[in-house]
């Protein structure tokens, strides 16, 4: 740990490893029993499995309960996770919905008090001070990303500027008038405000912004050489989702930059096989899995993120780190037998010539064959002889990379939908069968 923020941390960061798995151990066990106790799924579940809160002995014990999916969130649509009387719920967030019903999560005063400094831990973490001015431009509403970063900069002690997502213009207006120190943005969206910055003519790396806290989707070294190299800041990555608590489960440090470091005094991570769902050892890549330790309203037992990534040993704190987040089970593409994520497809565009780090893959079925497109945004002022040449180096690079044929269209600027700043990533177009 880096003597020069020793002084900074809080209690539960200066934890030793034992004392932590002491504590993770009691609150693990009271979780299980607040779960078991107050919510109708878990006690099924349980029962169903053959264990009882009582059976967690050791950390270790945690492998044999059951997994919670998105799905079961969905299937207990809207209230039916809560471990809490509705009357004890002080707030409601929820995922977007886009594939089926909505994942609903409440928070209690405690809830929210917790995620506040976990999120303002996240952002010390990332070299934010007290008095800092922070730029918030994740969306605000039920998506967890904007007020979970207003609450946590303002617990920190900093000024917060509401951004929200949307209105690019007038965001570069703000980052130039009020001077944040920090902003904090899907890394996607951040790509979008360096073009609008170059499209006005003002330069981005004379601006105030010294660090950048991005997150909500996952991104590259690529990208984070691109945003550090044109905005002139330290890049660094934050990790969260809804249904655990929002962003501020984990967060990257600005002295080392080498993944994100868990805050396993309220969040234990595991890492599993995504087939068989056994516990791998840490080192092994798997899909990520969190148990919350001190949520109230909604506790959640070995949720599976979908997520993929390895756990790996402490370096500027001592909570384990879970190496950057560069996809999901769920997104990957499977083209004629071959495994395909769209962060392959962000490194070939990121490193092509005349095309801006925007792009989409939409999936069709040509006869019985799966296609894939490539759609990249171009950067404003690539003509067509730019245009044509990153299409035919693209669709190389993806054949030479990844070992599969894609059609590739290069479209004009801003033309791909948005949503909270992101892009969506997979168009899946094919016929259901």
């Amino acid at each position: 740990m880096a003597d020069a923020t020793a002084d900074l941390l809080d209690d539960g960061e200066r934890l030793g490893v034992e004392a932590l798995r002491e504590l993770q151990l009691e609150r693990l066990r009271a979780s299980l029993r607040h779960a078991y106790t107050h919510v109708p799924f878990y006690r099924e579940s349980f029962d169903k499995a053959g264990v009882r809160p009582e059976d967690c002995r050791s950390l270790d014990d945690l492998a044999r309960f059951p997994f919670t999916t998105k799905a079961d969130l969905r299937e207990n649509y809207p209230y039916g996770m809560f471990a809490v009387p509705r009357e004890r719920i002080r707030r409601i967030h929820a995922s977007s919905g886009t594939t089926g019903r909505p994942t609903v999560v409440g928070y209690t005063d405690a809830d929210l008090g917790m995620w506040a400094d976990m999120v303002a831990r996240s952002i010390r973490a990332a070299g934010g001070r007290p008095g800092d001015t922070v730029h918030v431009a994740y969306g605000y509403g039920l998506f967890t990303g904007g007020l979970g970063a207003h609450y946590g900069a303002e617990r920190l002690g900093c000024t917060v500027v509401p951004a929200s997502g949307g209105m690019t213009a007038r965001q570069v207006q703000l980052i130039q008038d009020l001077e944040p120190r920090i902003i904090m943005v899907t890394p996607s969206y951040m790509l979008t405000l360096l073009d609008e910055f170059e499209r006005q003519g003002v330069d981005p790396r004379g601006t105030s912004l010294q660090v950048g806290i991005f997150g909500a989707e996952p991104w590259t070294e690529e990208m984070r050489r691109e945003i550090e190299e044109r905005f002139g800041i330290d890049a660094v990555d934050i990790y969260g989702l809804s249904e655990v608590i929002g962003p501020g489960v984990a967060q990257e440090c600005a002295e080392t930059k080498d993944g994100l470091h868990v805050w396993e005094d309220h969040f234990f991570p595991e890492v599993v096989d995504p087939i068989t769902g056994e516990v791998l050892p840490e080192g092994e890549e798997g899909e990520l899995v969190f148990t919350s330790l001190t949520k109230e309203a909604m506790p959640v037992i070995r949720y599976r993120t979908r997520d993929l990534t390895r756990l790996l040993p402490g370096t500027a704190r001592s909570f384990r780190r879970i190496q950057k987040i560069t996809g999901r089970s769920d997104d990957m593409v499977i083209l004629r037998g071959v495994n395909l994520f769209p962060t392959q497809v962000e490194e070939i565009v990121l490193r092509t010539e005349g095309v801006a780090p925007h792009f989409q893959l939409r999936l069709t079925r040509e006869g019985r064959l799966d296609a894939l497109t490539v759609r990249a945004e171009a950067r404003p002022g690539a003509g067509p002889e730019v245009r044509e040449e990153a299409a035919r180096s693209i669709a190389a690079a993806v054949k030479d990379g990844v070992g599969v044929s894609v059609a590739v269209e290069i479209v004009e600027p801003e033309s791909l939908e948005r949503s909270v700043g992101k892009i969506r990533r997979i168009v899946d177009l094919r016929p259901r069968d």
